[in-house]
């Protein structure tokens, strides 16, 4: 590729007047090239657009974003246009990726191999950040693989690709979406993009990320012999149906050809199963009213990462299901991993929270304190084993405040900061803001 670019070139940002050297290449897509560039003594990335993708109204949606900024801190917003004496066009910086930062493609090729809570917390982290998007007015158009990065070790995310994003109600051309990702309505081409469209495909992303599979991709899929553009528009827009649709299972997962779906989807507990099952069928039948909204998302994905709990015998990660415990008489389904029945540990209920409370449970803001509604920033308590009796455990109080516990035995005591409160049956603590009980 003959690049736009030089190493060592210098561009204009045309609102502080700032000099931005390019340092590197990173690569080109179909609307222009990215590259390294050093701007005061800091990395930036630096997108130049290709000269048919450098238009007025490209510079105008530019604009209007940079005037809005960033939703929150994972995207990687638009900063300050570029000009560059000699070279067609204009381009933009926006903050640069760090190299932890993985794509989902990794996950799907299985070059990484997360955990189930990482998981859940990117997906967590994914539903509020779009939740921040569109609660400023605006439409993402391409939730897809290539425009979400995270990093596998604790969830952390990056969204990229921004200058895709436009007003609400406002796109009337570019980026129409990424096929297998873009809504039903959109593939039959009777809307354009809208926070409504992104919805469904959040939803697609996060079963790909949860199953490493297709929503729609079933028998129908297998027995496609030439998967041509009206194949490809019937499956995902004139006739999509969920492969676990439980009232239909005309397409459903085929044994040696969707085994991932057939793995996963028995894993996870029941409440997220029901929000991917509303996803592909109400939220196709009734895009306008049933698709399940982020919000819906964060709350749940909170609740799966507070419902891992680990298999005794080889350590996998399972899930804490009521509504499969309540079905069994109070077993837990054997480890998906090796078969070995499952121990519940201790678990605390804060209000209409169920925590596991496994060796390496932390609690945060987020469960005591209701003003603080997911901020999983540092923890306010964590599971600890004695240091002389290594058969009890106890909760650590990590915060700055006291909490009262009450006993089984009705006796009250106050647990300073870097203290513990026993796991037993019953004990009772009022955090400040709420109160919580231990049960086995």
């Amino acid at each position: 590729m003959n690049q736009m670019l030089n190493p060592n070139q210098t561009v204009r940002l045309l609102t502080s007047g700032s000099a931005c050297t390019v340092e590197q290449f990173l690569g080109g897509g179909g609307q222009g090239e990215v590259y390294r560039a050093r701007l005061n003594d800091q990395d930036v990335a630096l997108k130049w657009y290709f000269p048919a993708q450098a238009t007025l109204d490209q510079r105008a949606a530019l604009g209007t974003l940079m005037s809005a900024g960033a939703p929150n801190t994972t995207f990687l917003w638009p900063l300050e246009l570029a000009a560059a004496t000699g070279v067609t066009g204009f381009g933009y910086i926006m903050p640069l990726r760090e190299p932890r930062f993985k794509g989902f493609i990794d996950l799907m090729k299985r070059r990484i191999d997360p955990t189930f809570r990482t998981l859940a917390t990117v997906g967590l982290e994914m539903a509020n950040s779009y939740l921040h998007l569109h609660a400023r007015g605006f439409c993402y158009r391409d939730i897809s693989f290539g425009n979400v990065f995270f990093d596998p070790t604790n969830g952390d995310i990056l969204i990229g690709d921004n200058d895709n994003v436009t007003v609400n109600g406002t796109a009337r051309g570019g980026v129409l979406g990424t096929p297998r990702f873009m809504a039903p309505e959109v593939v039959r081409g009777d809307v354009l993009p809208s926070t409504q469209t992104d919805l469904f495909s959040l939803a697609v992303l996060l079963f790909y990320m949860f199953m490493v599979h297709h929503p729609l991709e079933g028998k129908k899929e297998s027995a496609i012999r030439c998967f041509d553009l009206p194949a490809m528009t019937k499956l995902y827009g004139t006739e999509p149906l969920f492969i676990f649709d439980p009232d239909d299972d005309s397409n459903q997962p085929v044994p040696g050809l969707h085994d991932n779906a057939l793995t996963f989807w028995p894993i996870y507990p029941q409440f997220l199963r029901d929000l991917f099952i509303r996803s592909f069928t109400d939220g196709i039948r009734d895009p306008e009213h049933g698709r399940v909204r982020e919000s819906e998302w964060r709350t749940e994905l909170v609740q799966l990462r507070d419902a891992i709990l680990y298999c005794g015998s080889c350590g996998a990660e399972n899930f804490y299901d009521s509504v499969s415990l309540s079905q069994s008489g109070g077993t837990l389904p054997p480890c998906w991993a090796c078969g070995a029945t499952v121990a519940l540990p201790p678990r605390i209920r804060i209000e209409k929270q169920v925590i596991m409370l496994n060796h390496d449970t932390q609690l945060f803001p987020h469960h005591i304190d209701e003003t603080r509604l997911y901020d999983f920033g540092q923890p306010v308590a964590e599971v600890s084993r004695h240091p002389s009796d290594p058969s009890r455990w106890g909760l650590r109080n990590l915060s700055s405040d006291k909490w009262v516990c009450t006993l089984a035995d009705g006796s009250v005591r106050d647990v300073e900061p870097s203290r513990n409160v026993p796991l037993a049956v019953g004990t009772k603590v009022n955090f400040g803001r709420s109160e919580g009980e231990i049960r086995l």
